[in-house]
């Protein structure tokens, strides 16, 4: 037989579990879903215009999970044109277009935020 004794009260633990129950994630994310479009766009190379202001987002909720997903549909030939610009693709005439990392860099500061957003509303009393 095994017995567990405890001594005090879990009123603390219960309120912060409260506390974290009631934190707006979905709002957190809306709000820095917009800012990576803003960073996405900015970083975006402009020869036409039409890939960097192609950028939306969108926040999913199922049960007690979230996802903010960045899109852009900017699409040629059924290939994103983001993706060409960021990873190189080959051209018409065999050569060969190096790609740039502009993704990655843009969106660093994004995920800080949100990291530092939910840490604060998490441990807010």
């Amino acid at each position: 037989m095994i017995t567990i004794t405890t001594v005090g009260s879990f009123k603390n633990t219960e309120a912060f579990l409260a506390h974290v129950a009631k934190v707006d994630i979905r709002g957190i994310l809306e709000s820095c879903g917009q800012m990576g479009v803003s960073a996405l766009s900015s970083a975006t190379q402009m020869e036409t215009g039409l890939a960097s202001h192609s950028w939306d987002y969108e926040v999913t909720v199922s049960g007690s999970n979230y996802e903010l997903a960045w899109l852009n549909t900017d699409v040629e030939n059924g290939f994103p044109v983001v993706i060409m610009l960021q990873y190189g693709h080959g051209t018409g005439t065999g050569g060969y277009v190096q790609g740039r990392d502009f993704i990655n860099p843009a969106i660093k500061p994004v995920f800080d935020a949100i990291s530092d957003k939910v840490w604060k509303a998490v441990t807010a009393t």
